[in-house]
């Protein structure tokens, strides 16, 4: 009697045991990592001007924390804004994230870069690089094994900003938005 509910059991494990493992441990890399590029618009927090560019993003996760990784990007906003005026951003941090199990092709991500900005200020009147907190989030849609669409929101603080002579210094908001690709390298 024992030994057919042991049979029994075993049978009825069987399935969620076998399923277990998605990819063999031998076959997955240690590391992911993907590059990619986006188009951006900013609201520059200075003057009304709404700065267009380009972005460039790599991504580094580590796959024994599937969840957590690092993300680097670099952003140029130089376009539709007139007088000289240009913003740029070199960030660096955390992302976090989620998985959908309803949706497996959508993965939102949170995260928390931190870097520096450069804002040239229209007609010459100042230059300056200041300290950027940046929070924001977004999702990866995948298109194939390795290319994903990616959708972003940042808000970035800068504090002690404009910091033009004569001018008093405050914190300044820039925020936006980015559309482009990833491409998983591996």
């Amino acid at each position: 009697m024992v030994q057919r509910v042991l049979i029994l059991a075993a049978l009825w494990m069987a399935p969620i045991l076998a399923a277990g493992q998605v990819v063999y441990e031998a076959e997955r890399t240690p590391l992911s990592l993907s590059a990619g590029g986006s188009f951006s618009y900013f609201s520059a927090d200075y003057g009304g001007y709404k700065p267009m560019g380009v972005t460039a993003v790599v991504d580094f996760s580590p796959v024994i924390w599937d969840h957590v990784g690092a993300e680097a990007e670099g952003r140029w906003l130089t376009l539709n804004a007139s007088h000289g005026f240009s913003e740029y951003n070199y960030l660096i941090g955390p992302v976090y994230r989620f998985t959908l199990t309803e949706h497996p092709g959508l993965r939102p991500y949170v995260k928390t870069l931190v870097g520096g900005g450069i804002i040239n200020f229209p007609n010459n009147l100042a230059y300056g690089r200041y300290f950027a907190f940046a929070p924001g989030g977004g999702v990866d849609y995948t298109l194939t094994r390795r290319v994903r669409l990616r959708a972003d929101y940042e808000f970035q603080i800068w504090p002690n900003a404009p910091g033009i002579p004569g001018s008093p210094s405050g914190t300044m908001i820039p925020n936006g938005v980015s559309v482009g690709v990833t491409y998983r390298i591996f």
